[in-house]
């Protein structure tokens, strides 16, 4: 196959430093022809840089629709944006690279699975802790037994997201200080890391949670704390705190405890996996850090060319959604909420308000 002619709609931070760089990578695989921002100048100036023509440039998505012929549309938007201007492209019929999560609420992330199902294009959610190697190699190394049978786990983030807000971070953006959606920086951030576990163990049976009220705009929560049921009867708890960094080495992070020994990873780019046994043994299992983006995106290509199939599908990304919707609701009401199972996904109605 040809490169895929790729436009692009959203032209800022994460077009900018994470899909971007990968894309170079992938140059023998896609062409970016076409890029739309409602900010026009901003998106001339990376234009410029790409060498592309100003009349390639748009502030109107479904005029580049009308005009380009693109194989597929890379959507790097805020969170608010993301249901309409996906659903614009599916109904387009062109392929789709979409940003997590579909959609600010339940509502429109049914509406747009079931678009999906009338326009079969071909649709990648980039949830690029599942593209993650070091999240696969840890998944890869519990299958293989490593430590034996899985009793539990435990996985503390932490970010001081008021001191990020004064940096050149995706933090400093308005929209994410100012959310126009539920749960804040957790839906935006945390995200990930449930997409993480559940890549690793697999279904939830259950979570219930608690939540520390606070009154910043970026977060309803300072802390959030969640246990989790598994389908696979894996326990663990989860922890997710906005208003401060953890300052003790090594951090906390992912612990993994089996009847065998334990797995600890302490943070996305440590570049290394550790092991250890009753017996005092260890083992260090080295990874790539940082190639997510590229991995989701080579992973789209395959699909497009019939390589491969798509590993985070719209579906799939719908259950990581619920999942952050689910802890919301428990703390709301101070009950556990089922996750995967047919029945909770008959009940979502209404998205969470807080």
């Amino acid at each position: 196959m040809k490169k895929i002619r790729l436009g692009v709609i959203g032209t800022g931070m994460a077009w900018e430093r994470l899909h971007w760089p990968a894309l170079q990578e992938l140059s023998d695989k896609y062409e970016v022809v076409a890029l739309c921002n409602l900010n026009r100048e901003r998106a001339l100036d990376l234009a410029r840089k790409l060498n592309l023509p100003e009349d390639k440039v748009y502030d109107d998505y479904n005029e580049m629709f009308e005009k380009e012929k693109l194989d597929a549309v890379d959507l790097l938007v805020p969170i608010p944006e993301n249901y309409d201007i996906a659903a614009a492209v599916v109904k387009a019929n062109i392929n789709l690279i979409a940003e997590k999560p579909l959609a600010a609420t339940m509502e429109g992330a049914e509406k747009l699975l079931e678009l999906h199902r009338k326009h079969p294009v071909l649709m990648m959610v980039a949830e690029n802790y599942r593209y993650d190697e070091g999240v696969n190699k840890v998944r890869e190394l519990l299958q293989q037994g490593k430590i034996g049978d899985v009793a539990y786990f435990v996985l503390n983030r932490s970010v001081d997201f008021e001191e990020e807000m004064k940096k050149d971070t995706f933090a400093a953006r308005e929209w994410r200080q100012h959310p126009e959606y539920a749960g804040g920086t957790f839906l935006d951030a945390a995200i990930h890391d449930l997409a993480a576990l559940r890549h690793i163990f697999g279904a939830v049976k259950q979570v219930y949670a608690m939540g520390s009220p606070q009154k910043e705009d970026f977060s309803p929560y300072r802390v959030i704390n969640t246990q989790i049921e598994f389908q696979n009867g894996v326990i663990g708890h989860f922890s997710y705190y906005s208003d401060g960094k953890e300052t003790q080495k090594p951090l906390i992070g992912l612990r993994v405890f089996g009847n065998k020994g334990e797995l600890y990873l302490e943070e996305m780019n440590s570049g290394v996996i550790h092991l250890s046994y009753p017996d005092g043994s260890t083992e260090k299992v080295e990874y790539q850090t940082g190639r997510g983006y590229y991995n989701e995106l080579l992973n789209f290509y395959n699909a497009m060319v019939g390589q491969e199939e798509i590993s985070v599908t719209p579906e799939i990304e719908y259950g990581d959604l619920k999942m952050v919707f689910d802890i919301l609701k428990s703390i709301k009401t101070n009950q556990p909420v089922a996750v995967d199972t047919e029945k909770a996904f008959k009940e979502v109605g209404e998205p969470v308000k807080i």
